[in-house]
């Protein structure tokens, strides 16, 4: 169980603060119940769900160790972007690394897409709203996991990884 002041992952919305845990009895439901209060780090709303909620993927939001070593680990990731002219099968690609709720896929579609924007920019062409979508979510999901961790505003995780990147490149530059 979740204490008050933790910092988790709460399905699609991302880094939420648990700011409360109360009992409340639902109306229809006839047992008293435990939810956890979650505020959304970048929304202004509060989320109430039962303690015992299994529909809606969980979990403690990863250390700042886990975030450097993550961070650290971008310069030997190889990016290949997805190319599809199928909607359906751009969407269901993309999926797959967000439903996993971790990291490690969230970097690497990050930068998959990063690849797929860069290439698709050099032949003149148009990136697709599915990919923007998903770059936008990936990064979001990410960038937020990533502040909270390393105690950063979101506004700059792109920097702090750019930086730390760089930094590590011109450590194995000869």
């Amino acid at each position: 169980m979740y204490q008050v002041g933790d910092w988790i992952i709460y399905g699609k919305t991302g880094v939420c603060h648990v700011v409360e845990i109360k009992t409340i009895d639902p109306p229809g439901v006839g047992d008293s119940q435990l939810y956890y209060v979650l505020k959304p780090l970048s929304q202004d709303y509060t989320i109430s769900t039962p303690v015992s909620n299994t529909k809606v993927f969980t979990r403690p939001i990863i250390s700042k160790r886990e975030a450097e070593r993550l961070v650290d680990t971008i310069p030997t990731l190889e990016a290949r972007a997805f190319h599809s002219q199928r909607v359906q099968e751009l969407t269901e690609h993309y999926k797959t690394f967000v439903v996993t709720h971790d990291c490690s896929d969230l970097i690497e579609l990050t930068m998959s897409l990063y690849a797929k924007k860069e290439h698709i920019g050099e032949e003149k062409g148009r990136f697709g709203a599915v990919d923007e979508r998903f770059m936008k979510q990936a990064e979001e999901l990410l960038y937020g996991e990533l502040s909270v961790a390393l105690g950063i505003p979101k506004e700059a995780v792109p920097e702090y990884i750019a930086s730390r990147v760089d930094g590590q490149t011109r450590r194995e530059e000869p």
